[in-house]
C-alpha cells in the first residue's frame, strides 16, 4: 500500500503547513516526531540525507520538505502522486 510519511517536529511551521496541505487533500499522514527522539532524527538523516524538517515521502518517492511539496501542488503534480494513497484508503 502506498502511504505518506512525514518526519516532523511539533512546532515547526513548515511541518504544520505540510500537514495542512496534505490534510486538505484527505490524505492520511504517518507522522514520525523527531524533536524528542535522537534515534528517529538520525534515522531521518540517514534515509533522506537531510537535516531539516519536514521530510516527506509519498510511497517510495522522497518529496523533500514543504517547499518541494508546495511546488508540486502549484505545478499540478501533487494530486497524481497522492492518487494511489487515496485509492488505497477508499478500499
Amino acid at each position: 500500500m502506498s502511504n505518506v510519511v512525514m518526519y516532523c517536529t511539533r512546532f515547526c511551521p513548515y511541518c504544520i503547513s505540510a500537514d495542512r496541505l496534505l490534510n486538505s487533500k484527505g490524505v492520511p499522514v504517518e507522522r514520525i516526531a523527531v524533536d524528542s527522539d535522537r534515534q528517529k532524527w538520525n534515522e531521518m538523516e540517514k534515509l533522506t540525507g537531510r537535516s531539516t524538517v519536514p521530510q516527506i515521502y509519498i510511497g517510495d518517492y522522497h518529496v523533500g520538505g514543504y517547499d518541494e511539496l508546495a511546488a508540486l501542488e502549484r505545478a499540478g503534480e501533487l494530486d497524481p502522486l497522492l492518487e494511489p494513497v487515496l485509492k488505497a484508503t477508499r478500499t
